[in-house]
């Protein structure tokens, strides 16, 4: 019993200091988002600044735009991950409950599309919407961010919706409801915790996103995102380290709470999936 006590102790010990050594980036970035730049790089890996200087996040709030980078961000992740859940959620229930001719070779088609990298795809995406007339405009990030295969989650939504016993679409076919209707009043509702899970994912991806909307708004900085506006720390002959540091620190603000919020439904939505 004192042996196994033992083991679990030295486990637990490893873990912790794995744990430490995992999270420490984000520790060292927080920190050094409460230095000079003169003690960024004298304190080495010391975390504890000796002076706390707050005006660094003024300075990103204000001075650097962050505030409207901030609802640039919020506004172009909210709509893509509408658009992505509504679009992955229906194809996943065709492809998941629906028996047609060529569904094998469809859902081979749609995992192969995952191994194409996203910057091959930049340029033709930027030559549709520049021919659309959204280039340097909100809509035409949305619609950049929420096209692709998105096959994760087409395929967590199948995978949810195969497993939804086909008693419950009979019945409410006996009750009067047609296609669309079981779909968004009897079935939908129950994969609430793949909803979740895909939110999330998306909402990670999309405000981490920098590629499609820097090469979008190229032309109209005041539409850039957080993570695009991170430029705005970087001159020709200086760079404002805890200045970007600060930015980074309020960028990944947000993701992390709605992670801490959502994390159930997140476990409960990879779990319900795979099951």
């Amino acid at each position: 019993m004192t042996s196994n006590k033992t083991v679990k102790a030295i486990i637990h010990i490893i873990l912790i200091i794995v744990g430490i050594i995992w999270i420490y980036p984000f520790i060292w970035m927080v920190s050094s988002s409460l230095k000079n730049n003169m003690t960024f790089f004298t304190s080495g890996i010391n975390p504890i600044p000796k002076e706390w200087r707050w005006d660094n996040y003024v300075r990103a709030w204000e001075v650097a735009q962050f505030s409207d980078y901030f609802m640039n961000s919020v506004i172009i992740t909210v709509s893509t991950v509408i658009i992505v859940v509504v679009l992955s959620c229906m194809t996943g229930y065709a492809l998941g409950r629906v028996a047609f001719p060529g569904r094998t070779a469809l859902i081979a088609g749609v995992v192969a599309l995952q191994f194409i990298p996203k910057g091959y795809t930049i340029i033709p995406l930027y030559q549709l919407v520049n021919y659309l007339g959204l280039k340097d405009s909100y809509l035409g990030v949305i619609f950049a961010e929420s096209s692709g295969a998105h096959v994760l989650f087409i395929l967590l939504f199948a995978a949810f919706f195969s497993k939804v016993p086909k008693e419950i679409e009979e019945s409410a076919e006996i009750d009067g409801c047609g296609f669309v209707r079981t779909f968004a009043s009897i079935v939908l509702p129950t994969a609430k915790p793949v909803i979740a899970t895909v939110s999330i994912m998306q909402f990670i991806w999309t405000w981490s996103s920098f590629l499609v909307p820097l090469v979008l708004t190229i032309n109209k900085p005041e539409l850039r995102t957080l993570s695009v506006g991170m430029l705005s720390f970087t001159e020709l002959y200086a760079t404002d380290w805890t200045g970007m540091a600060a930015g980074a620190t309020i960028a990944l603000l947000p993701v992390m709470l709605i992670f801490i919020f959502m994390q159930r439904y997140f476990y409960e939505g990879i779990s319900g999936a795979v099951k």
